[in-house]
Parts: structure tokens; C-alpha cells; sequence
């Protein structure tokens, strides 16, 4: 029995059993555009979470320093020499108002974070809807 000549590839080989399969040929254009938008998506995400991060510290240096100042007129105030429940009232208030300022400032900065992380998801979600849309056009495409 005579033998048939080699001069196939393997890649010709593997290509015409793709062929013989009917498998759509992938665009790879369109496979590499979807993912630029997936990187891009992502991108904006992280930079809209670093500039919330950002506007939390700046936000929280600014209620330090503020707290700093308070803290340092309280004690240029601080009556010395006072009778004792003076002295524990004036304490008492300091502690008192501390609090309150720390509690609203934890807030504020919560929600700098809240709004942050928000608008980062935000990003991304509309991103995956995106896609999902680009993945249904093109099965509709090969049909």
C-alpha cells in the first residue's frame, strides 16, 4: 500500500479540522477591544477609590489639626487653682466635646469613603453591562 506524502503541517491540519467542525474564526480584534474596555473600566474604578482615599485623609489631617487647636485653647483656658468639681466640669466638658467632634468626624469621613466606593462600583457595574451586551451582539452575530 503506498503511503501518502507528509507535507501537511500541523497547523494546516488543525486548521482544517476547525474547518470541518464549522467553528466560527474569532475576531481577535474585538476580543482585544472588549478587554482594553475592561482595563479601562477598572482604571477608573481604582482612581475613583485613590481619590477618595485622598479626599479622606486631607479631610481627616484638616479635623486633626482643628482638634489639635482646640485641644491647645482648652489648656490656655484651663483655670488652675479652681475648686476640684470646677476643675471636673471643665474636664468633663473637654472629654464631652472631644467626643462629639470625633463621632462627627468619623462620620464625615465615612462617607467620603461611602461615596468613594459607590462611584468605584458604580464603574465597574456598568462595565460588566457593557460587556454582557457585547458578548449577546456578538452570539447574535453568529447565528
Amino acid at each position: 500500500m503506498a503511503r501518502k506524502p507528509e507535507d501537511t503541517s500541523f497547523t494546516d491540519m488543525f486548521a482544517a479540522f476547525g474547518r470541518n467542525l464549522k467553528i466560527p474564526s474569532v475576531d481577535v480584534d474585538a476580543v482585544v477591544e472588549h478587554n482594553r474596555r475592561n482595563l479601562e473600566a477598572l482604571q477608573k474604578s481604582v482612581t475613583a477609590s485613590a481619590t477618595g482615599a485622598n479626599e479622606a485623609m486631607a479631610r481627616h489631617r484638616d479635623m486633626l489639626q482643628a482638634q489639635m487647636r482646640e485641644i491647645g485653647d482648652m489648656a490656655q483656658n484651663y483655670r488652675m487653682g479652681s475648686a476640684p468639681h470646677e476643675a471636673f466640669e471643665q474636664h468633663a466638658a473637654a472629654v464631652r466635646k472631644s467626643f462629639e467632634t470625633a463621632v462627627k468626624n468619623a462620620g464625615e469621613v465615612a462617607q467620603i469613603m461611602q461615596k468613594s466606593s459607590a462611584e468605584s462600583v458604580e464603574i465597574l457595574r456598568q462595565r460588566i453591562r457593557e460587556s454582557m451586551d457585547e458578548i449577546r451582539q456578538t452570539f447574535e452575530k453568529g447565528k
